[in-house]
């Protein structure tokens, strides 16, 4: 036909459009959404995926890097946010609100967790607590431990008489650290147990570590004021030197002294926990779809998965719906504290929760949703990348892996947890480690202390990303086996130079080869003799793997390592053996020394000379 053009083929254009506008794209986005959200037809984004390389279909769930790498090509920028945020954001905008357009948030109870040394009285505060404020009538009812109880004041005389209080029974801040490791928010406020005849200990010093690092407010219990020789102000003291200052001395500390075994001044400490809330202004809105976190989660014979799970906003319903990390489920049943089945529970209620599809993890954040296929789709969507991330060679910091990180720009960070054999050793090292601080690498020692090695360092290296340094200690086994599955670096030494030199190698990259240790076995000394131009004899037991003869050993006195040697002679039943396993019983005698006593523990090793490239 005269005058007609032919319009021009269409071609893919391999060109980025320039960026015009911003989008936010959820973990894991269908081929379908994304193209609504750019507003482009969804036969051209696939076709764009095609030309990537990856074969799409329009229900096909796109990862988030794919995903915001389609969205530029678009002309699009993203910023990426996890399905427990987007669903919060849909949430916002759809929920009641008041006269003045806010969400209809309303005050909410304090979530509390007690921590402090051990017998120190933190499981007698609280069950005197719980007994205490307790209804009549209710008191027998208490049938069910579930990790975590909400109390009412009842104290009609209080001027906070019937308010609540949300208590974590926790196992301590090991569990505490476990949770903020997977960036759970869930105590709003921190009880220091500490006993007034004891003092400050250790564990109260890891304890104020632990609560510092998740910035939540500390209130200091000074416990067991009912004994003769307790002396509060000496508490003051202590707690006082380390950052803790009391508000009659000037500072910013609620201190409350109590009696758990007299049930002295409990009220008066649930007082200021409800006054240092009050501080926080703590709000939830009761009239949507629920949001929390599991505090702990077991595998039931009867019941199958169970969780407990701390509502911390909305209001959990059976039958409800919900994702909570990479599982998904439906409410089957709810269970309080006391045993007592609900079938609804609002803002900082613990409850038990049955119905779920697997089990969860501690932290995980629990969310109901409306859309059952969609939970479905993204517990997949999860369990797939969590699988490819376990496959995934782990990113968790070594000393190799730092000269990596310095190719980067800007100044790096090294977190180093510091344990030492004693005190003036610690702070010596404390001090020459931080003095390595340069322009491109920062040290920064989170906590020096004495004693082995234990799990709650290695949960704080693990949720602080922190390298574990040892100076004549040595790692508890439960701590040692905690670290090779959070994949925690701990790094052994004697000699202070040898840790200075390590760390300023790492610093500058320039790890050469080191020597790996290869643990064998232990053994427990129970008895000692001395032999005639033999020297000491130790009678041990073998507690676990092999004593070899001629392998390197440590003695261990209450796990610090008062010797390094070698194994001398091995013996069994008076004859000389290459080695003893598991169960049995030998004679071991250490070259040049003989300074065992019962109760000692060896430990057997081997090293050999690797190359830093292979040593993760």
């Amino acid at each position: 036909m005269k005058g007609f053009v032919p319009p021009p083929r269409l071609s893919l254009s391999t060109e980025p459009l320039p960026i015009t506008r911003s989008i936010t794209i959820p973990e894991g986005i269908s081929v379908k959404d994304l193209a609504e959200k750019l507003d482009i037809r969804a036969k051209d984004l696939i076709a764009r995926l095609l030309a990537r390389g990856v074969f799409a279909t329009v229900n096909q769930t796109l990862d988030s890097d794919l995903a915001s790498d389609m969205a530029r090509h678009f002309g699009a920028d993203t910023s990426v946010i996890s399905f427990e945020e987007q669903l919060a954001q849909d949430t916002v905008s759809t929920e009641g609100t008041g006269e003045d357009g806010s969400a209809q948030s309303l005050p909410r109870p304090p979530v509390v967790t007690i921590m402090g040394h051990v017998d120190h009285g933190k499981t007698s505060l609280l069950d005197a607590i719980r007994s205490t404020n307790v209804a009549e009538g209710e008191a027998g009812g208490i049938t069910q431990h579930i990790g975590a109880y909400k109390v009412a004041i009842t104290d009609t005389n209080s001027p906070a008489y019937g308010r609540e209080i949300v208590f974590l029974d926790t196992p301590g801040h090991e569990a505490f650290t476990r949770m903020r490791a997977r960036g759970s928010k869930v105590t709003d406020i921190v009880v220091l147990v500490v006993a007034a005849d004891d003092g400050v200990m250790p564990q109260t010093l890891e304890a104020i570590d632990h609560a510092k690092a998740a910035n939540v407010p500390i209130i200091v219990a000074v416990n067991k004021i009912d004994k003769p020789d307790a002396l509060p102000e000496r508490v003051k003291k202590q707690l006082a030197d380390r950052g803790l200052m009391p508000e009659d001395w000037g500072g910013s500390t609620v201190f409350v002294d109590v009696s758990a075994k007299q049930r002295t001044n409990l009220n008066l400490l649930m007082e200021m926990i409800c006054l240092v809330a009050d501080l926080q202004d703590l709000k939830a809105v009761p009239d949507r779809l629920a949001s929390g976190t599991v505090l702990e989660a077991k595998l039931d014979r009867g019941r199958g998965p169970v969780a407990t799970v701390l509502v911390q906003n909305g209001t959990l319903r059976t039958s409800d719906n919900f994702v909570v990390g990479n599982v998904f489920g439906k409410v089957r049943a709810m269970f309080n504290d006391r045993g007592a089945a609900l079938d609804s529970a609002g803002p900082a209620t613990p409850v038990e929760v049955l119905g779920l599809e697997g089990l969860p993890q501690a932290g995980d954040q629990l969310v109901a949703v409306a859309d059952r296929e969609r939970a479905r789709d993204i517990s997949e969507y999860r369990e797939m990348k969590a699988r490819e991330a376990q496959l995934a060679k782990s990113s968790r910091v070594s000393l190799e892996g730092l000269a990596e990180q310095l190719k980067t720009a800007g100044q790096k960070e090294l977190y180093i947890i510091l344990k030492g054999d004693v005190q003036g050793s610690v702070e010596v090292l404390g001090d020459v480690l931080t003095k390595l601080s340069n322009e491109r690498v920062k040290i920064n020692v989170m906590r020096a202390s004495v004693g082995a090695i234990t799990e709650s360092d290695v949960l704080l290296a693990s949720a602080s990303n922190a390298i574990i340094i040892g100076f004549n200690v040595r790692p508890e086994r439960k701590a040692q086996e905690l670290a090779e599955q959070e994949k925690v670096d701990i790094r052994l030494h004697s000699i202070i130079y040898e840790v200075q030199d390590e760390i300023k190698k790492a610093m500058t990259g320039l790890l050469e080869p080191i020597v790996k240790e290869t643990y064998l076995g232990r053994a427990e000394v129970r008895d000692t003799f001395r032999v005639p131009k033999v020297g000491m004899i130790a009678g041990c037991y073998v507690s676990d793997g092999v004593v070899k003869r001629d392998a390197e050993v440590r003695l261990l006195r209450d796990n610090v390592v008062i010797f390094k040697g070698k194994v001398g002679s091995v013996r069994r039943f008076k004859e000389d053996v290459n080695e003893v396993r598991t169960g049995m019983e030998c004679g071991i005698s250490i070259t040049n020394y003989g300074d065992i006593k019962v109760g000692d523990v060896i430990e057997v090793f081997v090293t050999e000379r690797v190359a830093a490239e292979a040593f993760v």
